[in-house]
Parts: structure tokens; sequence; C-alpha cells
């Protein structure tokens, strides 16, 4: 995932920095949470510091859950070297949040509505954490319950796929972490970003420092609204999209739900010139 940023010496460089400071390496597995949080975060700024002024500076930001900091960081309100760090901290506040405790996981889940899960989720003691359709949520909750939960999900109708996470991310399983958190980006030296910010929270589009903090801490045990999140997008005038973390899955939903947008992810491309080309045909 680092290797368009590496085709840019300058943001290379930068990126060899932001690794280091977080006490990462290249060769780290994305598997564990301390690790995977930082490292998504460095590669996704590193990535646009690539893309650098050739590109067209983009009308609105957004993030998906680790990916809001990263968004911050493209915006200009967060320096990406704080944004790293910042990373490496959120995830070992949400580690400490299960210290000691039941093991924790997620579960992706579709053909059943979100009005309709909670009734089905709380017996199991999990709870809604990403909407990202009309009839598809992720859920957080006790592993040792994920079985159970996926059963009852397939006797309902709906389909259930376990995901390879660890931590009950979004629901109050991670209360703990919003207040330390929360000082933590008190902290921190923050900038009016350069364009609007969307709340993960809320798909409000944010533009002062103070409420994207704010918005940020609350995030840990709240319920993202990614499904909003899109639609904000698209109510805004939104007509191109670029994926910038690794993988391609944000931006083929987005294309899923609003046609009109054309969206790709830096990682279809086999270098920055095409994302340059793509972005620059299609932003005229």
């Amino acid at each position: 995932m680092y290797d368009m940023a590496r085709s840019d010496p300058r943001a290379s460089a930068l990126l060899d920095g932001w690794l280091a400071d977080a006490g990462l390496d290249e060769d780290a597995t994305l598997f564990t949470n301390r690790v995977a949080q930082p490292a998504i975060v460095a590669a996704t700024l590193a990535t646009w510091t690539a893309l650098g002024d050739t590109v067209p500076p983009p009308s609105l930001v957004a993030g998906y859950s680790i990916g809001e900091l990263a968004a911050l960081g493209v915006a200009g309100a967060l320096d990406p070297r704080d944004a790293v760090l910042l990373a490496g901290e959120r995830a070992r506040l949400m580690d400490a949040c299960r210290a000691g405790g039941p093991a924790q996981t997620m579960v992706a889940l579709s053909g059943l509505t979100v009005s309709h899960a909670e009734d089905m989720l709380q017996p199991f003691g999990f709870h809604v954490a990403i909407v990202t359709g009309e009839d598809s949520f992720v859920a957080g909750g006790p592993a040792d319950r994920s079985d159970a939960l996926a059963i009852r999900a397939l006797a309902s109708g709906a389909h259930a796929t376990m995901l390879s996470v660890e931590i009950a991310s979004h629901t109050p399983f991670m209360r703990d972490a919003v207040a330390p958190f929360q000082v933590l980006l008190a902290g921190q030296k923050w900038r009016m970003p350069a364009m609007p910010v969307v709340s993960g929270i809320s798909a409000e589009l944010i533009e002062q420092p103070q409420v994207a903090a704010s918005h940020l801490a609350r995030q840990l045990a709240e319920p993202i609204r990614w499904k909003d999140c899109m639609d904000a997008c698209s109510e805004f005038g939104a007509t191109v999209a670029l994926e910038l973390g690794p993988g391609a899955a944000l931006s083929r939903m987005l294309q899923a739900r609003h046609p009109h947008i054309a969206c790709r992810s830096v990682s279809e491309f086999r270098s920055l010139d095409g994302v340059r080309s793509w972005l620059n045909r299609h932003a005229d």
C-alpha cells in the first residue's frame, strides 16, 4: 500500500520519517490494531503528498473510521506527522478498552435493516458500529457470541461475514477511550481546514477544528453513518471521488450508491501520472 507514495522521492522520505516516529517499519503486519491504524493514515497522507499540487484541490474530504483522521490531514487541519502519531495513540487507547476483558470482534451484516437490527443484536451483546446502506451494516461485540449472532442472522434471511478485527470499534465497548483521546486532540496544533470535512458520526460538513476534534473523539464509541456520509458528498455536488487509502472498497461502495459520481481508488492505477490524468480529465 506504500508503492504509489514510494514512487515520489519527497513523499517516500516523509513516509520513512512518519513510520519511524510511529515505531513502525514497512514490513510490519497490518493484522494488529496498533500497527494498522497509523500505517493506514501514513500511507494515505503519503499518497496525497505524492500527488501534491498537480491535481485539482478537493472540494470536501471524508474518511471511513480511522480515515477521518487522515481526511483532516488532507484538509490541512492537522500536520500529517501529528495525524500518524495520533493514529497510534488512538489504537493504544482502543486496545486498552479490551485489555483484561473478553475478546471482541466485528461482523458485517446485510439483508437486514438497521431499524430492525437492534432487537436482534442486543441478546448477543452486539451494537451497530458502521451503517453502510439501508440494509447493510457492521456490528461490534464479544467474539464468543459472534457465531451465535451469525446463525441468528442467517435464520432471519440476512447474510453475515466475520471480519478480521479484534476491536469492537464505534460501539460502547470503546467508551473509556473517548475522554483521553479528546485530551490528546485538544493538545494538538489545529488549523482551519482548507475544505469541509464530512463527520463520520453525523455526516455534517465540519469547518471548525474544535468541532472536528469533538467528533473525532466521539466516533470511537458512536456508530459511523457512512451511508449518510456518501449521501452528503452527493448532495454537496461531488462529481468525482478519489480513494487514497489501501484497497478500493469505499470507491466501489460510493459508485454503487451514487453512479453519477466518477469513483476510483489509487490502488487501481499503475502510476501517479495515471491518477493525475484521470483526475484532471474528470474534474474539468
